[in-house]
């Protein structure tokens, strides 16, 4: 559906996005992710044809962005991070503006403005100037008019960005919709809300795609281990001759909670962490020691987002040596 390829974009002697290469497929909810200034609504605005790049190429359903725009940008539909709104306009003729710039005439366009007020549920304010409408409702116009025209792909730069929680989870329910008649590929800062909804997971770093996954590869790939945290009686003594006889365990921090009780943290190798503490609820019971507290921790995706992140500043600092030299 889209095909990025090495695709590059400089401001000057700043390397904003550094050969970019991806694709993405019909059909699917995709998140896309990166630090302030990864280089995130730089791409965005190039797939949409809003900003030229230095080089490289943008296919949408195989129109070019930058040879073929007219054809590419048919099947596009935009909300960039500050909605384009007419704020002394009301959604019905903010949206009738925006479908005759797209080319929709008489009766097409009065049934698309309906259909897709009807589908952003902004009907009831149709009618009311968009100033005087709450952020939550501004976001649905900008969303509405990314959905006139019938595209076959819908970018949404941080869409919920600057919304109460409520808001979050009704544009959050929209995006989930939209997903199943449309190709999505939304950016945010919450990754809670990435990870629930979302079908595969771009990660940018500095310009540099460094992760194309679903949530749950990546899960398994970057943070296999998973942690439980168990309160026991006893002493350290005992509870270490019970966990002696426990598999799987790769790493272990026993610290004292009180008298005559101890604190631990288990990581392990185990992909099903129930495993493991399965085998610990019978370890302690067998040795009639009370297990008072256990907690499984799985790895999600902001662990991810860190250590992937991290890991790629890591990888670019110069070696002490070098950073002397310079």
């Amino acid at each position: 559906m889209i095909t990025v390829e090495h695709l590059t974009k400089c401001y000057g002697d700043f390397l904003a996005v550094d050969d970019l290469s991806f694709e993405i497929d019909e059909g699917h909810v995709y998140g896309f992710l990166g630090p302030n200034g990864a280089g995130k609504s730089t791409t965005m605005n190039i797939m949409t044809g809003c900003l030229s790049a230095t080089g490289g190429h943008v296919k949408v359903d195989g129109y070019d962005v930058f040879e073929t725009p007219k054809q590419a940008k048919r099947r596009i539909g935009y909300l960039p991070e500050q909605p384009p709104l007419y704020l002394s306009e009301t959604p019905e003729e903010y949206l009738r503006f925006v479908g005759q710039a797209k080319g929709l005439k008489g009766q097409e366009l009065e049934e698309q403005i309906a259909g897709v007020m009807e589908q952003t549920r902004i009907t009831e304010v149709r009618r009311r100037p968009i100033s005087a409408l709450s952020k939550g409702y501004r976001q649905r116009v900008g969303i509405a008019q990314a959905l006139l025209g019938d595209p076959r792909v819908i970018i949404l730069d941080e869409p919920t960005v600057g919304l109460d929680p409520i808001q979050i989870i009704e544009i959050r329910d929209l995006i989930k919709q939209l997903g199943k008649t449309h190709t999505v590929i939304f950016s945010s800062h919450i990754l809670s809300e990435v990870q629930a909804i979302c079908d595969k997971i771009l990660i940018i770093n500095k310009g540099k795609l460094i992760a194309f996954e679903t949530p749950e590869r990546l899960e398994k790939q970057l943070l296999a281990p998973s942690e439980i945290t168990l309160t026991a009686e006893g002493t350290e003594e005992t509870v270490r001759a019970i966990l002696a006889d426990a598999a799987h365990i790769t790493q272990m921090e026993i610290r004292e909670a009180g008298a005559e009780r101890v604190c631990v943290t288990l990581k392990t190798d185990l992909e099903d962490i129930c495993q493991l503490s399965r085998q610990l609820f019978f370890l302690f019971a067998d040795r009639k020691t009370a297990l008072l507290e256990m907690a499984l921790k799985k790895a999600n995706l902001e662990d991810i987002f860190l250590e992937l992140t991290e890991s790629t500043d890591t990888a670019t600092q110069p070696e002490e040596s070098e950073a002397k030299e310079a």
